[in-house]
């Protein structure tokens, strides 16, 4: 994995097609690009990535040390870049970092925040007033959250995710809806997920054993995360990429990744754990899908592009039933012409009938549904484009 210099990044990538994976810059493509994320992410081409996970600064207006109970210190977060002059500095520093996400992301890309209560709200204001649309607020419950040691509150045991599509007119953004009923033991999954936080061998540590990154995620939050809203193959972005969690989970789940990030301790840790991952390839990357989640194909099409003849006749599996395919897509008996599903259902004295599974076709002898012919469209044509 490499490292790139903000500074090495050109500013001429419309010439290579605009983000298109066969074009892929690979300076950035798969890297860490050190410096300002607002700078980088001003030249990196437009719509060029699927997904962005941003875990940006929390701005935790901590006001003092905090101690438990036995007067030893909380290791919290007190870096410099999580501190901020004002509510509104940190506005305006979200409005410029989000402006220029929104550009590179792809008609179709979607994007997930995540934050605490200290700053969701002012992002999701942000996130609206820029014309993103709101999917959906993920609630990750903690199943081992650090207590509220001064007694004074309830225990903050939850983050909040926010994940929006490029604005309100994109439909056809990445939901594995399938992959997450599957994975939720064929129940539809909810928007709230029990993760434990960051911790055991997961927790990255310096030679003297303290959290090279104060708030590190854990994995199998951005597993689900990435598994819900992208498919292999896709370009992940992380414009706050910290000790490098979502490169190494899209790495290993044979997606793509460029990360940002400014602080070098944390990319020296980053490649090293990226560069120490194994990539999954193969079946165990199939997304599942049902056959609702595929692309429309009109039966007409299947005429149109020669895959199936006009003049072909068509039959049910007991060959009781004969139609001829007419060229305008329908099918006609004794005279009369009606689509698939209506002439299917005629036929049948039925209200409503698959014609895709009803009708077949002869071939050397053996009947075949119709569907393996709008298999093969979508296979060949609906993928080349063509």
């Amino acid at each position: 994995m490499s490292v790139v210099n903000l500074a090495d990044l050109r500013g001429d990538f419309k010439a290579k097609g605009r983000g298109s994976k066969t074009n892929q810059d690979p300076a950035w493509l798969n890297s860490i690009i050190k410096g300002d994320c607002v700078a980088a992410l001003e030249k990196l081409p437009e719509n060029s990535v699927d997904v962005i996970f941003a875990d940006p600064p929390y701005n935790l207006q901590l006001e003092g040390d905090l101690h438990r109970p036995d007067h030893s210190t909380v290791d919290a977060v007190d870096n410099d870049w999580d501190k901020f002059e004002s509510f509104q500095a940190y506005d305006a520093f979200t409005r410029a970092w989000l402006l220029a996400a929104r550009r590179v992301l792809k008609p179709n890309g979607t994007i997930w925040v995540i934050g605490s209560y200290h700053n969701i709200f002012r992002v999701g204001t942000v996130l609206q007033d820029l014309g993103y649309w709101m999917l959906n607020d993920v609630i990750w419950r903690k199943s081992n959250p650090m207590p509220n040691f001064r007694g004074r509150r309830f225990t903050n045991a939850h983050e909040t995710l926010i994940w929006a599509s490029k604005d309100q007119n994109a439909k056809s953004y990445t939901f594995n809806y399938d992959a997450m009923k599957m994975a939720n033991d064929d129940v539809q999954m909810r928007s709230d997920w029990l993760f434990p936080i960051c911790n055991g061998g997961e927790r990255l540590k310096n030679e003297e054993g303290t959290k090279v990154h104060p708030t590190q995620k854990p994995e199998a939050l951005l597993q689900r995360v990435i598994m819900s809203s992208t498919k292999p193959g896709d370009v992940i972005l992380d414009p706050f990429f910290g000790t490098g969690t979502t490169g190494a989970v899209a790495k290993r789940l044979g997606r793509n990744f460029v990360g940002i990030e400014r602080q070098q301790d944390y990319i020296d840790a980053a490649t090293a754990r990226i560069d120490a991952v194994e990539v999954m390839d193969g079946p165990v990357l199939a997304v599942t899908t049902s056959k609702r989640a595929e692309p429309r194909v009109a039966f007409g099409a299947l005429i149109e592009s020669d895959l199936l003849k006009a003049g072909t006749i068509l039959m049910d599996k007991k060959k009781r039933f004969k139609a001829l395919v007419r060229l305008d897509g329908s099918l006609e008996i004794d005279g009369e012409g009606a689509s698939i599903h209506r002439m299917g259902a005629k036929v049948q004295g039925l209200d409503a009938c698959n014609g895709w599974t009803f009708w077949h076709y002869e071939e050397a002898g053996e009947l075949k549904q119709i569907d393996e012919i709008r298999k093969v469209y979508r296979k060949t044509v609906m993928v080349s484009g063509t």
